[in-house]
């Protein structure tokens, strides 16, 4: 049977699956705006940690009052309405939710999350890449061992390359790059919550009248989102990163064959079996033709002449080898998507995109020249970006993962595109988030 039977079966015999989300931001209000329209779910409970405003987002995403007036967990439950609250923790300790869903975008508060899930036997889906690229791998171990599953979200792009590194894999073709599409130009590291809106080109009346978050859209300018992204894929998929961080290459899908072979073959891989983004504007600033701005690739290889054969014979883009080829997805549409997640762990018990081994890791880089005494912001603010690093070369580093460059105050002096690393910053060694992550330091060393 389909997901979609499936769901409908889990319908007709009124047993829905029970779930439940942290964060009404932008991602989380687009799941909500397609739950109630999914036969055999039942959105239990949405927790924010202001319920005025999540129930603003639900009434913006088309909700009907009555549809969230739940007075309690237990009436949701009852009555098939939802329960808004800003209780977290006890909506993952109900007994009423099986699934939860966190797109907080808060590392801290994700792993938190996390681990309450496990303690409660909980699924998890982890929209928080900024958590999962901090703790993921280790996160990812304490799920199996609670047996629970932690699992990427679907529509977002991190989970729409694993299935195409899943599918390229499955049916034994070698991926020798996967990755996705944005909009990047070498100034953009330097961007800040003042300047973002002008590069996105969104006018102040769009940006007031939606649930924008200056910051959060920076972090994707900026780079930051890029590197988290790649990073979680790299622990997904086995895949490693570049070794001096993501180049951003202008290039179009019929290009990606061209430009992701190895560098012997005319291509930019220095190694096979790596990441990378792709820009939609030259350097100059030109439009790429035919870009993949939205998207998500993965480029593979031909393991003989038989196959380099088929791809020609069924109108495969290829280079001009024939070896290479690319399968690529021009949009995602992150929370719309999220759905399959949802539907896959209930009624599949799998993930949509499972992290792994710690391959890749993102390193806070300072955007300016930054003074000892100066507090960091964290991802998309004023004072650091993420930048991709390969976990080994982060570990010897001593870096400071994006994730925890949040309120820390630095020690000495970092110059503009050097990373910060622990050494620099005076830190709270007793926050749950910093003991976690240090401790999957020492496991995968």
């Amino acid at each position: 049977m389909s997901l979609i039977q499936k769901l409908k079966a889990r319908a007709a015999n009124n047993n829905p699956v029970r779930v439940g989300i942290i964060g009404a931001g932008k991602f989380g209000s687009m799941y909500l705006s397609q739950a109630p329209r999914t036969p055999g779910i039942h959105l239990v409970a949405v927790a924010d940690l202001s319920p005025a405003r999540a129930k603003e987002s639900l009434a913006r995403v088309g909700w009907d009052a009555p549809r969230y007036s739940a007075s309690s967990l237990q009436d949701a439950a009852k009555s098939g309405a939802t329960f808004v609250t800003d209780d977290a923790e006890k909506m993952i300790a109900s007994e009423h939710i099986d699934i939860v869903i966190d797109s907080t975008g808060s590392p801290a508060a994700g792993i938190r999350h996390a681990l309450l899930c496990f303690d409660h036997r909980k699924h998890i889906i982890m929209v928080n890449v900024e958590a999962d690229v901090l703790a993921g791998p280790l996160l990812a171990r304490k799920a199996a061992e609670a047996g629970v599953i932690y699992s990427m979200a679907s529509g977002d792009q991190p989970a729409l390359i694993a299935e195409l590194v899943d599918w390229a894999k499955t049916i034994g073709l070698e991926v020798v790059c996967a990755g996705k599409g944005t909009k990047y130009l070498p100034i953009y590291h330097q961007a800040t919550p003042d300047t973002v809106w002008g590069h996105y080109g969104f006018s102040e009346e769009q940006v007031a009248g939606g649930d924008f978050n200056a910051q959060m859209f920076n972090s994707f300018l900026d780079g930051t989102k890029s590197a988290l992204e790649m990073a979680a894929v790299s622990n997904a998929c086995n895949l490693t990163p570049p070794s001096n961080g993501l180049e951003f290459p202008p290039c179009g899908v019929d290009d990606l064959p061209y430009i992701f072979r190895p560098v012997s073959e005319g291509g930019i891989l220095k190694q096979k079996g790596t990441v990378e983004v792709v820009s939609s504007v030259e350097r100059d600033g030109r439009p790429v033709f035919r870009d993949l701005r939205w998207g998500v690739f993965a480029v593979f290889e031909a393991p003989s002449q038989y196959v380099i054969d088929c791809f020609e014979q069924y109108g495969l883009k290829t280079d001009s080898t024939g070896k290479y080829a690319a399968m690529y997805k021009p949009y995602h549409l992150i929370g719309l998507e999220l759905g399959i997640s949802v539907a896959s762990i209930a009624v599949r018990g799998e993930a949509t995109g499972a992290t792994g081994d710690w391959k890749g890791d993102v390193v806070a880089t300072a955007k300016r020249t930054l003074k000892a005494g100066e507090k960091l912001d964290g991802e998309g603010g004023f004072t650091v970006y993420g930048k991709l690093m390969t976990a080994a070369d982060s570990l010897k580093l001593g870096a400071l993962p994006i994730g925890l460059a949040h309120n820390m105050i630095l020690n000495k002096d970092i110059l503009v595109g050097k990373p910060v690393c622990w050494s620099d910053v005076d830190y709270d060694a007793t926050q749950q988030a910093i003991q976690f992550r240090r401790e999957m330091e020492k496991v995968f060393a």
